[in-house]
């Protein structure tokens, strides 16, 4: 039976990254569907180029590299069609980068590894906010996730990461230093201080939510470095309901906005979409990028429910999808379809953030929509197959609601699991 938290409050696991290394590869050289033929292949020895947009002389993109079961390099004279048509696998040398005679960068294998994994970023630290008794966002909702992922055998798949503490830099990028600074003033260094009707910070839930924070920032930089392509981030306190200048909903901290930023400030990286399943309105996500075209938010929702805010807002980059009260998967996978698909196809962007929700699940006691285990595997799916057409596979998700225990569980365990899939 998987251990679950005993007074030492500790998350039962490893706080050390557990892969036993990873292979990294470009793109292919060349425009969608050409054939390139070059008269030999010579290797170069710089790795420093994975998570970076490569591209040749005449500007052309090459592609990134990024990490993958193994390296695809073209031995003297093949042919390799790009975007379609047969590709010749074989293992290259750990440490070199591969490149055709004209410096088109083919494979960059950094260390060999036989699959491909999902990293997962948790902390101990994300434990020690706790507000009043019985409150509904509460450590344990890390506990039964950990515990679930062990139990089905999915931990030990997995990458695990320790994050750093999110630097007031990177959370300020998404905050007013106004707001930060009447957070840092409010707290208490006993009992709790409110900040809004649902919402308490004790003495270290600033120190969670900038670990919190710093996950998915840690989690965006690893994947932009081409360490892996998915990641999933069991995290708290949650974070799409925090304004550039507000606590809201039990958020302190926007931590997908914050990972958001830090991704658009990575060289090649000049489009980014965030999606959110929760059952309530990502309202902070919204506030912040309203307007920054290059940030599409998509939002799913039931409505009318909190927060009731920014849920009409008209703009090129914000989807908002109302969900009426009784809505089961069906529906919700209709609107989806309807709604976030176009978008995505519209902004085709180069990473996409997951705000991952899990109280639209019919056992969950905040919210009154009927989804269920296998709808979060369906929405998964759907985010990775647009992930692979338009950003190199590249998903960060991050845990926001959820608060019926064992669905929370279950339903990130077929999140993650659907991650995992290529």
């Amino acid at each position: 039976a998987a251990q679950s938290v005993g007074a030492d409050r500790k998350l039962p696991v490893s706080g050390h990254s557990t892969e036993a290394g990873q292979a990294t590869t470009a793109g292919m050289p060349g425009a969608r569907g050409s054939v390139v033929v070059d008269e030999q292949i010579r290797a170069i020895d710089d790795t420093r180029l994975v998570g970076r947009e490569q591209r040749n002389g005449r500007g052309d993109f090459l592609g990134t590299p990024m990490a993958t079961p193994w390296c695809r390099g073209l031995e003297r004279g093949e042919r390799l069609r790009v975007g379609g048509g047969e590709r010749r696998q074989r293992r290259v040398p750990r440490g070199q980068a591969y490149a055709s005679a004209r410096g088109d960068i083919i494979a960059t294998p950094a260390r060999e590894q036989t699959t491909l994994r999902t990293l997962f970023y948790t902390h101990p630290e994300c434990l020690e906010h706790r507000m009043q008794s019985r409150h509904p966002e509460c450590p344990e909702r890390l506990v039964h996730i950990v515990d679930f992922l062990r139990a089905s055998g999915q931990l030990g798949e997995l990458a695990l990461r320790e994050p750093t503490i999110a630097s007031t830099g990177s959370i300020g990028a998404v905050h007013t230093q106004a707001y930060l600074d009447m957070l840092e003033a409010a707290l208490p260094t006993q009992g709790l201080v409110r900040v809004d009707r649902d919402t308490a910070m004790g003495p270290r839930s600033l120190v969670a939510a900038r670990r919190a924070a710093g996950a998915v920032i840690d989690a965006t930089a690893a994947v932009l470095a081409g360490e892996a392509q998915r990641a999933f981030c069991a995290i708290r306190p949650p974070g799409h309901h925090a304004e550039e200048g507000a606590a809201m909903g039990f958020c302190f901290y926007n931590n997908i906005a914050a990972a958001a930023a830090s991704a658009l400030r990575h060289p090649g990286i000049e489009r980014v979409a965030i999606l959110d399943f929760d059952v309530h309105h990502g309202n902070g996500t919204i506030d912040i990028f309203q307007a920054r075209p290059e940030v599409l938010v998509c939002s799913s929702f039931q409505h009318p429910l909190y927060p009731n805010r920014h849920f009409d807002m008209d703009r090129p980059n914000i989807v908002n999808t109302p969900l009426a009260a009784g809505s089961d998967g069906s529906v919700f996978r209709r609107a989806i379809e309807r709604d976030w698909l176009p978008a995505l196809e519209t902004h085709r962007p180069q990473l996409i953030f997951v705000s991952a929700g899990f109280d639209a699940h019919r056992a969950d006691p905040l919210g009154g929509l009927l989804l269920d285990d296998a709808d979060y595997t369906w929405v998964t799916r759907l985010i990775c197959d647009a992930a692979r057409r338009f950003a190199n596979g590249r998903v960060i998700s991050a845990l926001e609601g959820g608060y019926d225990l064992d669905a929370l569980a279950r339903s990130a365990g077929a999140h993650v699991a659907a991650l995992q899939q290529d």
